[in-house]
């Protein structure tokens, strides 16, 4: 016991005194709804990708109780492996209070560790254990990628950060010693997370040649500076930008408005497929290609729900839709240079699949061939099943399927903005990617990278929250919360290029994903809702059996040969 909580002290020793290097631990502190993670200009946690030996498998753990991307070694060549991979972070009020001020005070992991090193215990239960079988020769989708929003609000966040701080966002969403993101959605003029509503050419009015359009809004200019900056930081040649816009100029709409009920006039429907042709020109002469456009975000915000969306939308339904994809966007982007850019369709939740792709194809049949992909948004998962995406993908095959869209606390119901450091919402995403993922979808795109302490800033104040907040009283913190931890036990073990295989437990709140990736090693991920361990025996086809003591309400990536 004592020479563990002498290694991590003397981890974290060196760690303050040379900066944070490819692996690093977690500085915690307890906040009112759980833990976070605290990062400061001179240090954040980083992990290595694991590089399993030929008879190993390398566990990589987090839990309510505080651990955040532990790593344990197993071993396929014994019998049973018991592994402890539970660190237990429970204190009194007083002890976290002190905890709290320790490192506020800069002494980072040190005291923290020593007081939890005294509880560390093993709870695993002498109960039955629960057989998961991967079976690698039956395969099912091709992962694209994962990835977030660079939004307005996100922008506006990272000016107000140092380089130092900045960089540390960078290279913990991007960068492979970060959780691995390689795709980016970002709105074609403003959205609801922007400190006003905005559209390019908003002036002259009536104004089909788009006169005014001829270079990147000033706004857009840092944001592709600040992409760069990413490119760089994280070592990343290929990231994969997604744009989508929220609404046209007021002046191209039928109530002339940017909310409620308003659809695109007739007349500019030529001029709203140049609108987007032209942003990709801007930005590719930035450098800065774009990867793929949606048809629009949330298109029956501004139809059927325009009473209640108060922010930009441009209003669609299915039929209409059709005809400007049909006759003017799609044959606007084919016969252009950027004929290669992907268009997804639909980029609204999964209560309109697969009926808007029907109907569209009744009014414009063989208009969804230019759909290169399925744009979903995650908000009402919890009522509409997975399997409406199945069926959308059965009846549209070879197209993929983005989640484009996801964030907590927009609900009546739920508190709007963060619960700093709250495992529940964490496993609200963590659950929903394992669905998703067991289904049809080929990647996920969650909402703002960042956000503030208030769940901002956003000029309709619709705050929600956010994989990372920042410390918006002195800008010289930022906390990383279980969802980050969540996301990133898909994203940073599951690249690019993997393929899902089958992997089959018998457990209502014990479930599992598995991945073959394209370095040929499995990546599993396994959740434990379950307020009690379990035992999980592991059993590959290939590889043959290991047994694993899995910790409460928990989530683990095995990555193996």
């Amino acid at each position: 016991m004592a020479s563990k909580v002498t290694h991590f002290l003397l981890l974290s020793i060196f760690f303050c005194i040379f900066g944070a290097k490819a692996n690093s631990d977690c500085l915690p502190r307890r906040t009112e709804y759980g833990l976070v993670c605290v990062c400061t200009a001179s240090y954040c946690d980083y992990l290595e990708n694991p590089q399993p030996a030929s008879n190993e498998a390398v566990l990589i753990s987090s839990s309510k109780e505080g651990l955040r991307f532990a790593v344990s070694n197993l071993s396929f060549s014994v019998e049973k492996t018991n592994v402890n991979t539970e660190l237990t972070l429970n204190t009194t009020n007083e002890e976290l209070h002190r905890s709290a001020v320790i490192v506020d005070s800069g002494q980072v992991f040190a005291q923290l560790l020593i007081d939890a090193g005294e509880r560390l215990t093993s709870r695993f239960s002498s109960s039955s254990s629960l057989k998961l079988q991967v079976n690698r020769s039956i395969e099912y989708q091709k992962i694209t990628g994962f990835g977030g929003a660079f939004t307005g609000s996100v922008s506006y966040l990272l000016g107000q950060l140092g380089q130092d701080l900045q960089d540390h966002i960078y290279k913990s969403f991007y960068h492979k010693d970060g959780i691995g993101f390689n795709l980016l959605r970002t709105p074609i003029g403003g959205s609801d997370f922007d400190h006003a509503p905005w559209a390019y050419n908003e002036e002259p009015r009536n104004d089909p040649k788009l006169s005014n359009f001829t270079k990147l809004d000033s706004r857009d200019e840092i944001k592709v500076q600040q992409m760069q900056r990413l490119k760089l930081v994280a070592d990343l040649e290929n990231l994969k930008i997604i744009a989508a816009a929220w609404s046209s100029p007021p002046w191209m709409k039928s109530n002339e408005r940017w909310s409620g009920l308003g659809v695109l006039k007739l007349e500019y429907y030529q001029t709203w497929a140049d609108y987007h042709l032209r942003f990709i020109e801007l930005m590719d002469a930035k450098n800065m290609p774009i990867w793929a456009i949606s048809t629009g975000n949330e298109p029956l915000n501004g139809v059927f729900f325009s009473h209640f969306v108060h922010f930009m939308s441009l209003g669609w339904i299915p039929q209409n839709q059709a005809v400007w994809l049909n006759d003017y966007l799609g044959p606007t982007i084919r016969k252009s240079k950027f004929k290669d850019v992907l268009i997804f369709g639909n980029d609204d939740q999964r209560y309109s699949f697969p009926v808007w792709f029907d109907k569209m194809n009744r009014s414009r049949p063989g208009v969804l061939d230019y759909l290169d992909g399925l744009a979903v948004h995650w908000y009402w998962d919890a009522i509409f099943p997975p399997s409406q995406i199945d069926l959308t993908v059965q009846r549209l095959p070879g197209k993929i399927v983005l989640n484009t869209e996801s964030c907590i606390g927009d609900k009546p119901w739920q508190t709007h903005g963060p619960e700093l450091g709250s495992w529940e919402r964490g496993e609200m995403y963590a659950l929903d990617f394992l669905h998703n993922l067991q289904h049809s979808y080929n990647g996920w795109i969650d909402w703002n990278i960042v956000l503030d302490e208030k769940g901002g800033p956003t000029y309709i104040q619709n705050t929600v929250d956010a994989p990372v907040i920042v410390n918006d009283t002195n800008h010289a913190e930022i906390y990383k919360q279980p969802i980050f931890y969540a996301i990133g036990h898909f994203s940073k073990f599951v690249p690019e290029g993997s393929v899902r295989i089958e992997a089959k437990i018998r457990s209502a709140l014990v479930e599992a994903v598995a991945f073959k990736r394209p370095d040929e090693r499995i990546a599993l991920v396994l959740l434990n809702r379950d307020s009690v361990p379990v035992e999980v025996l592991l059993s590959d086809t290939v590889r043959g059996e290991i047994a694993i003591d899995v910790p409460a309400n928990s989530w683990h990536t095995i990555v193996y040969n």
